[in-house]
């Protein structure tokens, strides 16, 4: 009889539960031993967004720089424009803008007196019709600054009478060096600043007689400088002469000619009449000092 194989059924089992109780589970695997593919998945590149600062952008520049580019014939134009387009402005700027002194007032004029040279044609005669037209824009130019500037100069505007004989000074050597012209009618432009120059003298010396008692014709040298101003413009400025004369003769003073030649108060006019043809004093001592 044949001898039977007797399996231990229950052993093996217990082995293979015994395996199976010792592998970890499927979560602790995961955990432990992460799977291949995980390291080969790509992962999507990272977008980095950058703000963009301030003022890389175009922007017009501000009033402040805007001004500093413009030269002063565009600044000029700029404010006329805009005074233009709104009149109550004009009236500010007057009152904000620093007075205009006679050194900055000579200036503007002498820009105007090298435009006019300027506008003069080479060669031919400077006096001619030609010439004139060719200068006429330069030279009413001119003119027009010096009726625009002198009232300025001008009391009541012009409270020191100093800085008005100091600008009237150099207004009427501009005067002096205007064209003269051969045509008649050209001639009238400096003429009439004649005129006008004369009665700006006036005006200040009846104004400054009036203060200080007069300190300001007493001194300075203005009696001078104003007989030869007249002595130049061949006798167009008698009557700021005459003018300046009447004060200092009221005052006690003469004028410095009349001093320098030995003149009474009562040969004043001669006095003028022998310095305008240029033989006053010639056979007069000198004399020096209070009369």
């Amino acid at each position: 009889m044949p001898k039977q194989v007797s399996y231990n059924t229950t052993s093996s089992a217990g082995r293979k539960r015994k395996a199976e109780d010792e592998e970890p589970p499927p979560d602790d695997r995961m955990s432990t031993s992460p799977s291949p593919s995980l390291h080969q998945r790509p992962f999507p590149p990272t977008r980095i967004t950058k703000r963009p600062r301030p003022g890389t952008s175009g922007r017009p520049l501000v009033l402040s720089r805007l001004l500093e580019t413009l030269d002063a014939d565009s600044l000029r134009n700029i404010l006329q424009t805009v005074c233009q387009r709104h009149p109550g402005l004009g009236a500010e700027i007057e009152q904000t803008a620093p007075r205009p002194s006679v050194s900055s007032t000579l200036t503007v004029l002498k820009s105007y007196k090298s435009a006019l040279e300027a506008a003069f044609p080479f060669g031919g005669n400077p006096t001619s019709d030609y010439a004139y037209n060719r200068v006429k824009p330069a030279l009413t130019n001119l003119l027009d600054a010096l009726a625009d500037f002198t009232p300025h100069f001008l009391p009541p505007n012009e409270s020191q009478a100093s800085q008005s004989f100091s600008y009237l000074d150099i207004a009427t050597e501009f005067i002096h060096r205007l064209p003269d012209w051969s045509a008649f009618q050209h001639r009238l432009h400096k003429q009439n600043a004649y005129e006008e120059i004369s009665k700006a003298w006036t005006l200040v010396i009846q104004e400054a007689a009036k203060r200080a008692g007069g300190i300001h014709i007493q001194y300075g040298g203005w009696d001078q400088k104003l007989i030869k101003h007249n002595q130049q413009s061949e006798g167009k400025l008698q009557e700021a002469v005459d003018e300046m004369s009447k004060h200092l003769g009221w005052m006690g003073v003469q004028p410095s000619s009349a001093q320098q030649y030995g003149g009474r108060p009562d040969d004043l006019g001669s006095v003028r009449q022998e310095l305008l043809s240029g033989t006053y004093g010639s056979n007069l001592p000198v004399h020096v000092g209070p009369w």
